[in-house]
């Protein structure tokens, strides 16, 4: 297994998208530098920026000669170059649950948990009611997959929970009250508990929310 030099993550402390990736790095024990990106002042939107990723978002690596965009890809790259098949399986069945679950965070968690954290915290926007129905509908979803199961994919944590993680576990700053959800907590306590663990920081503003 290749063993990198310094990984450079290009991110925002408040982004969800960047941590999937900053967790992950810590929790395979990978050496890596973050670097935030100023995105409240547009910075992911000047030319030196939007030569790493075209579509002008965070997070992006640099890994040696690679240069890699969208959360979900760079967990996959990751998995597949620095481990050893426990955080994305190699049997097909195994890689399509994971799959499963990398579509949901792409889906109905980025339209539900994460678009109503953004009209809460960053004033986006965005149909409030709309997001907050997704966000009830993908939580009745993980509450009732979770029942009987520790992770989302596997009998141990993988990729999938690393992708769902952040804008689930931080739902209350956008006004969603996750105490109906006791499989979900349980699960969110279970991934805070595994090793390299690195929590995103709670919004100075969710009290607010």
């Amino acid at each position: 297994m290749p063993q990198p030099q310094s990984i450079r993550l290009y991110g925002f402390p408040l982004s969800g998208h960047a941590h999937r990736v900053r967790l992950l790095l810590s929790m395979l024990g990978l050496p890596h530098e973050v670097v935030d990106v100023d995105l409240p002042h547009g910075q992911h939107k000047q030319p030196e920026f939007l030569a790493l990723n075209p579509r002008g978002q965070v997070p992006v690596i640099v890994d040696g000669d690679v240069t890699l965009y969208d959360s979900t890809a760079i967990l996959v790259y990751l998995a597949k170059r620095y481990d050893d098949g426990r955080w994305l399986p190699a049997d097909p069945l195994g890689a399509a649950q994971v799959q499963q679950f990398l579509s949901l965070a792409s889906g109905e968690i980025f339209e539900g948990p994460n678009r109503v954290r953004l009209v809460k915290l960053f004033k986006r926007e965005l149909d409030y009611a709309l997001a907050h129905q997704k966000t009830l509908a993908v939580l009745a979803l993980l509450e009732r997959h979770l029942d009987g199961r520790d992770f989302l994919a596997a009998g141990h944590a993988t990729i999938a929970d690393v992708a769902c993680y952040a804008y689930v576990a931080h739902v209350p700053e956008g006004g969603v009250d996750l105490a109906p959800y006791a499989n979900v907590r349980g699960w969110i306590a279970r991934v805070e508990q595994l090793p390299g663990f690195v929590p995103m920081p709670a919004s100075p503003h969710a009290i607010a929310a």
